[in-house]
């Protein structure tokens, strides 16, 4: 599995023959990729504000998977043609991926304005074999937590049930965790790698991302955390 960051909270991930991309925003400090250049097979989107789907115009040939009511303002608002409506808790078969939806701690009002709401924000765990109760030794998951705040539940179900390898977690402080509550959810999750997300991109979120390396040390996790460069991709 290959996982590129592109700024922001946009990943691409690579599952065997499979392409997803994240939240396409690349309207961010962190990259210089032309979204025109990439062509993923599936985009997915944790919530409806606008630094996480300004950019889902440029992939209308995708498939799309998120909340239906995110569905539905993307098909009619940027002429998305392709998509799937799920729910927290529901695992999407997209090609060699499994895609599940869990919970994410946000507001979800669509574009940030008040008068509409995309249903609740949400996080996936990708993996490359299907989620069961009983452990796999062999699969590869990767969880992206969207944006959230700190929750009990990546204690208490997606660490011991789905079990993820590495996790993206923001880290900007402000609107989602700060350092120090992202490297709790690192040592809860229990995950070998962990990389920090959602900061730098406007003057709110700006952080030192030691503090990220710093705090998930003192938690005396054994994850790894990564501090990737805009565009660098990283292999589970």
């Amino acid at each position: 599995m290959e996982l590129t960051w592109y700024g922001h909270a946009t990943w691409g991930v690579e599952v065997g023959d499979t392409s997803l991309l994240i939240d396409p925003f690349f309207d961010n400090p962190k990259t210089d990729t032309d979204p025109e250049e990439l062509d993923p097979d599936y985009v997915l989107v944790t919530h409806g504000h606008a630094d996480h789907i300004a950019d889902a115009d440029r992939f209308r040939g995708a498939h799309f998977v998120a909340t239906p009511e995110i569905i539905s303002y993307l098909t009619d608002e940027y002429g998305v043609e392709d998509g799937t409506g799920m729910n927290l808790g529901g695992t999407f078969e997209a090609g060699d991926a499994f895609v599940t939806m869990v919970r994410a701690d946000h507001s979800n009002g669509i574009d940030t304005d008040y008068g509409a709401t995309g249903g609740m924000p949400a996080g996936f765990v990708i993996s490359d074999t299907k989620p069961t109760q009983v452990a796999d030794a062999e699969s590869t998951t990767f969880y992206h937590a969207g944006d959230t705040s700190l929750h009990s539940e990546m204690k208490d179900v997606i660490a011991p049930y789905l079990e993820p390898d590495a996790a993206a977690v923001p880290a900007g402080d402000h609107f989602t965790m700060g350092p120090w509550q992202a490297a709790v959810a690192v040592d809860w999750l229990d995950v070998d790698h962990a990389f920090p997300m959602h900061y730098d991109s406007f003057p709110p979120i700006e952080i030192d991302t030691d503090d990220f390396v710093k705090e998930v040390k003192a938690t005396g996790s054994d994850a790894e955390p990564h501090v990737l460069d805009g565009d660098e991709t990283f292999t589970l």
